[in-house]
């Protein structure tokens, strides 16, 4: 019967249809049986094989299973896309593929080739007709091992076992580079100074970790490299991952994350004061008292207090938990 597409097709969509609602998203043998029995399909099995058994056995449904290309084992991992249609996703989306639009409006263009595929036709822009062109430089970092080699290969059971190097994958190197289409490398010439790459030897007892303040003393230099290479004729457009050192907030910038109900006496942390937010009128919101306050002299108000001055907080009401996004 696996071999009718009448009776294989709507098999499979069963199937299908079952791995998208059972449990880990995996069908068995049970199924198969389950799909016989149904009354639509011992009524096709009488119909087409008049007199024949109408019912299998789990063994039965487990082979059909292994014909039909099913096999046994743990499903490979996909794209993750938790969260991929959520509303504030997509407007985000939307609004970057909008404004990459409008950034492509002042780049060279090339084919997979390599060449030159189109030249902007030049408009005012903020930064002068001198510095239309829009130049991407992309950055990305890559950690190379001491004992990094291939793993896998042809082998034969007469040759002898290899042994293999000491203290795991060995002593790192961390490479962090900008690209461009234009030019390959962001370079400026032969010298160190002239190079946008460094070298990064992560660990406690060599160079340390990598920071954002070590990405921002690169991209400080890098700048300096893309300005001696334009000559001044151009703007870069520096593009980055979402790396943590690529993502750090200011020191003062305006955060929700772990903020207290009620007021503290130093938060976010001893020194460290977020700046002025803004209230829905455009006027200024200081998110601490007064030093000369009797009680609390300098400390954070607390997330419910600035809730009451935005009018945020209605009377009996919980206190709103989204305040990232109601307030900043």
């Amino acid at each position: 019967m696996l071999q009718d597409d009448d009776f294989a097709s709507p098999l499979k969509e069963f199937l299908m249809e079952k791995s998208r609602t059972e449990e880990g998203g995996y069908v068995c043998g049970r199924n198969v049986v389950e799909f016989v029995e149904l009354p639509e399909t011992q009524q096709w099995i009488e119909k087409k094989y008049p007199g024949s058994k109408a019912t299998i056995s789990l063994r039965t449904g487990q082979r059909w299973l292994k014909a039909m290309e099913w096999r046994f084992g743990q499903k490979p991992n996909g794209q993750f896309k938790d969260g991929h249609e959520r509303e504030d996703v997509k407007r985000y989306q939307e609004g970057f593929c909008k404004r990459w639009l409008e950034y492509e409006k002042r780049m060279v263009l090339y084919d997979n080739d390599g060449k030159i595929e189109s030249w902007p036709t030049a408009f005012p822009v903020p930064q002068g007709r001198f510095r239309f062109r829009l130049v991407p430089v992309t950055h990305d970092e890559s950690t190379f091992y001491a004992n990094d080699r291939r793993k896998r290969g042809f082998y034969h059971p007469d040759q002898p076992s290899s042994l293999k190097p000491k203290g795991g994958d060995g002593a790192s190197l961390m490479v962090s580079e900008f690209l461009t289409r234009e030019w390959g490398r962001l370079t400026c010439g032969d010298e160190p100074d002239c190079q946008a790459r460094i070298f990064f030897e992560a660990g406690s007892a060599r160079d340390g970790y990598f920071t954002a303040e070590d990405i921002h003393a690169q991209v400080d230099n890098a700048i300096d490299i893309f300005e001696a290479k334009s000559g001044g004729t151009m703007t870069a457009l520096f593009l980055f991952d979402n790396a943590t050192t690529h993502t750090k907030r200011a020191p003062n910038a305006l955060s929700a994350r772990k903020m207290p109900k009620g007021p503290h006496s130093h938060w976010p942390a001893p020194g460290v004061r977020m700046r002025d937010g803004k209230l829905p009128d455009g006027s200024p919101q200081s998110f601490y008292f007064d030093h000369d306050h009797p009680t609390m002299p300098g400390w954070f108000i607390g997330s419910e207090n600035i809730i009451k001055q935005r009018g945020l907080l209605m009377a009996g009401k919980r206190t709103p938990l989204r305040l990232q996004k109601d307030l900043f």
